[in-house]
Parts: C-alpha cells; sequence; structure tokens
C-alpha cells in the first residue's frame, strides 16, 4: 500500500502532477484546496477569514479523510503545500495506523518566473479560487513549502513537465503491474 504525498510552492505544478498519479494509478486524490475552497465559499461569506486559518483546517480535513482510508487499506495521493516542521506528526499517525504504508514523496519545482507566470495565467483565466491570494508579496516570499517533509521513504523532485514525466515512469517501474495497489 502506498501514500504519495506531493508538496511544494503554489503554481509550482502539484495538482497537475496528483491529478496525473492518480488517474494512472487510479486511486484517490486528497488536495488540499479541494476542501479548502469550498471552505472559503461557505465561510467567507459577509467576512474574511484568514486564508491561513482556512488552509490549517483544510489540512486537518484532509488527514482525517486519508486515515480512515488507510484504515480501508486503499493507497492514494496527498497534494498540498505541506509545511515542513508541522504536517510530518500527522503522516507518522497514518504510518502508526499502518505500519507497512510506503511513503513517497514529491516536491515539485518550477523557474520562479515560470511560476508566477503560472500564478498570473490562472488569476487572469479564472481558474484560481480569489480567496487564495497567491500573488500577494507575503505569500510570493514565503519559500516554506519547498523542502521536503522529515518523513520516512523515497523523495523526489520534479522540476517541470519534463520532470513530472519521468517521475511517472519511474513509478511505473517501481509499482509493479497488476498488483499496483
Amino acid at each position: 500500500m502506498y501514500l504519495i504525498l506531493i508538496s511544494g510552492l503554489p503554481g509550482s505544478g502539484k495538482t497537475t502532477l496528483g491529478r496525473q498519479i492518480a488517474a494512472r494509478f487510479q486511486v484517490p486524490l486528497i488536495a488540499k484546496d479541494l476542501i479548502k475552497e469550498p471552505l472559503m465559499d461557505v465561510l467567507n461569506q459577509g467576512r474574511k477569514l484568514s486564508s491561513r486559518l482556512l488552509s490549517d483546517a483544510s489540512f486537518a480535513a484532509l488527514f482525517q479523510v486519508a486515515a480512515e482510508l488507510v484504515r480501508a487499506k486503499t493507497s492514494l495521493v496527498l497534494e498540498g503545500n505541506f509545511r515542513p516542521g508541522l504536517h510530518e506528526s500527522q503522516i507518522h499517525s497514518l504510518v502508526k495506523i499502518k505500519p507497512d504504508l510506503e511513503l513517497l514523496q514529491v516536491l515539485c519545482r518550477v523557474g520562479e518566473s515560470d511560476r508566477l507566470s503560472r500564478l498570473q495565467a490562472r488569476r487572469a483565466a479564472g481558474e484560481r479560487h480569489s480567496g487564495h491570494g497567491d500573488l500577494g508579496p507575503d505569500v510570493v516570499a514565503d519559500r516554506s513549502t519547498d523542502r521536503y517533509l522529515e518523513i520516512p521513504g523515497a523523495r523526489w523532485t520534479a522540476e517541470g513537465i519534463a520532470g513530472q514525466e519521468a517521475l511517472l515512469q519511474i513509478l511505473d517501474q517501481k509499482i509493479p503491474p497488476f498488483r499496483r495497489w
């Protein structure tokens, strides 16, 4: 059974890669923003809750759902801007549920000019929920999620689209056919 953790800065390709892996191996994808965006819609009506508070609530929900899937012996992909020093304990809790859970960690990266261009293009096209504030100066300057979590297991860096394609090929070799999950 596998848990693939995909992390990185906003605009680094986490969601794209998470969807590709989930579809390729036919496993659930739990993405932080899939939880956060509905919370922003429901809870921000008439008030402005902090994006960080909503992220923390979203991660709490993500880890609760992940724990239930691990208990059900389901491999899965978790995607979000996981914060080193904060989220390791939740991953360790998942391993306690299923000690033979194999952790695979992917850090998505892309050149900074490409990353900012992606964020601007998503905003202009209306593809990104307005509550994220990804282009705010404090968010752009925050590099804390551009590191691996201190958890056991294999680590890979996916640099841009070519890196993501290479990673998919590695996963195809690592996870045997018909026994993938």
